[in-house]
């Protein structure tokens, strides 16, 4: 918007004069008259809903004269460019719903209106008094349309019931049934605007809140997890009740034979003989949508029963969505690129190493991914584990680093095969890879990896939160990860990014979202990484930024930018820039234990017969399994629960809040305290 005046900080600033002819608010009509109908601000008075007021000015130095008008049936500040045109179409147009009218301290002449979409008014009157008139009927403005809002709301939250009652109350079946396709999507589809419109409308008061109060705290975020407006009862289904479709009835399991394979689980940890481990060749791609556009029907049904901001830990969701291998191995999928991994130790500086390890964090979430579609992977079990190991070659480790003269052999050379690795035998790093599911409610999983010949260890635990988000669903991953280098004598605490399933009623997607931290007390190295989720209007997928930083000088030694399933460039200080292209960037296959040799607790033969069966697109047969499983889990949880029995964890010991591997590297190899 050029008003052309007088610029501040770089920006335009819109002004307004009133003459001292016109020192007062002059109405139009019976602008004036008090409404006992319409909202009043703190400072009193009154003016009518269909009534404007106007003022205008000649000139001054350093501000432009404009004609202003206040709409208060529209609840618009409207401008002109003088009082003859004002039967044109006005220069420029806020919406005061929302707004907030500001006096400024500066003098007692200027005050300020804030739009709601983050436009703003900088405005001059000639004196106290007059900046009073238009201060208070501004305010009286916009506090009648915010209110408006409100009850808009709730009239429209009437009748999208009213809607869901009338889909309800038809038959079950015949030409127009309850459970038609179109009427279901429009179920979902209407019970998510109003949650989506319920959390704007939130947040536009929070914003309201705050410009009346001052600005927001420094680091204070809007949580968009949790629901933000108390939604009717028709929307509250009981979040404790898990949901289930009519084929998700429970299959009654032995009980004698669920405690006897519970034993199973009471072993003591099993050492695992990395010679049994060969190189795997299971392929299961999920880009199929066959099923999900088979299935729709059951999506929105089950989409029709949900309340925002509701934990899915419980809610039984429809076979079809997995993807066919289990969560704990979806972080192992996070390590293959191991060469990368060992390669942060390498680092000769502190400095060298934080960025490497940084650079080894943002490449890991590609391959963590299996496939476009937004699939979910099976809910472990109590007592599940798995364990795979990878195999490196030393001399692809010494080139692993990414700098000016290797980045093309970073994104393209070609792992080696099977028979390679036999023979380089002693030249290879191995990295060894365990992860158990320690608790079921809530579900906690512990993942420890070590290249013990580098004296370097990574241990983490997550909690896996589930909500529903309307249209979306949310995951955030709570808990952190330690990696230990111990020839250097550092630790790197680090979290992980929340994961959202966009579009689930057409095409699901994946996105990552949210701030995650990476820091090492010992050297005073931070990185700070923000995964953003797109916008509404515009904007990039999959868009990541971060910096590396010295908190001692504050310097900034590294910045980061691209997609973190695509092409990221890393800016050092040195002036270099690099880029990795993610998408040819080589995998390390994992190396793990025929299924015949595994514990019948590790993820791939326990749920074998879900994952032949989802191969095989049976998906009544995967959900017979996947319930049977299930329902073991619970009769096992209820045994325990009577005979007092507390569950024995296989791998990982409770420290505090956290999970800790029973025989981590730093308990078997001293730390030193290399000088720098």
């Amino acid at each position: 918007m050029d008003f052309g005046v007088k610029m501040q900080g770089g920006e335009p600033v819109s002004a307004m004069k009133v003459s001292e002819s016109e020192g007062r608010l002059e109405g139009l009509a019976t602008a004036v008259t008090p409404n006992k109908s319409s909202s009043s601000s703190s400072c009193g008075g009154g003016i009518s809903s269909s009534s404007s007021s106007s003022s205008r000015g000649g000139s001054a130095k350093g501000w432009q004269y404009r004609f202003f008008v206040l709409n208060n049936e529209a609840g618009l500040l409207e401008y002109f460019v003088n009082e003859q045109s004002r039967n044109q179409k006005p220069r420029g147009t806020l919406q005061l719903a929302g707004a907030v009218i500001s006096p400024s301290d500066e003098d007692s002449h200027t005050f300020t209106v804030n739009a709601a979409s983050g436009e703003q008014y900088k405005l001059r009157a000639t004196d106290a008094k007059e900046r009073q008139h238009w201060v208070s009927r501004l305010q009286i403005c916009t506090q009648h349309h915010t209110e408006a809002i409100g009850k808009m709301m709730s009239h429209a939250e009437g009748q999208q019931r009213d809607l869901i009652r009338g889909i309800e109350c038809l038959p079950a079946s015949g030409h127009l049934s309850s459970l038609d396709q179109d009427l279901l999507m429009l179920k979902a589809t209407s019970m998510a605007t109003m949650n989506c419109l319920n959390d704007c409308f939130h947040i536009l008061q929070l914003q309201h809140a705050s410009h009346q109060k001052g600005s927001l705290p420094s680091g204070t975020t809007i949580e968009w997890l949790e629901p933000k407006i108390p939604l009717s009862n028709h929307y509250k289904n009981g979040a404790d009740q898990p949901f289930a479709t009519e084929q998700s009835k429970p299959v009654a399991v032995p009980e004698e034979q669920c405690v006897a394979e519970s034993g199973l689980l009471a072993r003591e940890p099993e050492e695992i003989n990395a010679d049994d481990e060969v190189e795997d060749t299971c392929d299961n791609k999920e880009d199929d949508l066959g099923a999900v556009e088979e299935q729709r029907s059951v999506i929105l049904h089950l989409l029709s029963q949900l309340k925002l901001g509701m934990d899915l830990t419980r809610v039984v969701l429809p076979t079809f969505i997995l993807e066919k291998r289990s969560l704990l191995e979806m972080y192992a999928d996070f390590m293959s690129h191991p060469d990368l991994f060992i390669a942060i130790t390498n680092g000769t500086t502190a400095e060298d190493r934080m960025i490497r390890f940084v650079e080894y964090y943002l490449t890991s979430f590609h391959e963590g991914r299996k496939g476009a579609i937004a699939k979910k992977p099976y809910n472990p079990i109590i007592g599940e584990t798995f364990h795979c190991s990878w195999r490196m070659p030393k001399s692809e480790v010494a080139s692993s680093v990414i700098n000016s003269s290797s980045t093309q052999a970073i994104t393209n050379h070609a792992p080696p095969s099977e028979e390679a690795l036999n023979q380089m035998g002693s030249d290879c790093y191995m990295v060894r890879f365990v992860a158990e599911q320690v608790s079921h409610h809530p579900p906690v999983s512990g993942f420890y990896a070590e290249c013990a010949e580098r004296k370097m260890c990574v241990n983490a635990h997550v909690w896996t939160k589930s909500k529903f988000l309307g249209m979306s669903i949310g995951v955030t991953m709570v808990g952190e990860g330690i990696l230990s280098l111990l020839e250097h004598g550092e630790e790197y605490t680090f979290s992980l990014p929340c994961a959202y399933a966009r579009s689930i009623l057409t095409v699901p997607w994946v996105e990552l979202g949210g701030k995650v931290n990476v820091n090492c007390a010992k050297t005073g190295y931070s990185a700070s990484i923000t995964f953003h989720t797109k916008p509404f209007y515009g904007g990039k997928l999959h868009r990541v930024t971060g910096e590396v930083k010295h908190n001692i000088t504050n310097t900034v030694v590294c910045r980061v930018q691209g997609e973190w399933n695509s092409i990221l460039e890393f800016a050092y200080s040195s002036g270099e820039t690099k880029y990795v292209d993610l998408t040819k960037l080589a995998v390390t296959k994992k190396r793990v234990r025929p299924l015949e040799k595994q514990d019948p607790f590790e993820s791939r033969r326990l749920w074998k017969n879900v994952t032949d069966s989802l191969r095989d697109s049976e998906i009544d047969k995967a959900t017979e399994h996947k319930r049977t499983l299930e329902e073991r889990q619970r009769t096992e949880e209820r045994h325990r629960t009577e005979t007092g029995t507390p569950w024995k964890t296989k791998y990982f010991i409770k420290e505090g809040d956290g999970w800790v591997y029973h025989k981590p590297l730093w308990k078997i190899i001293p730390t030193t305290q290399p000088a720098e």
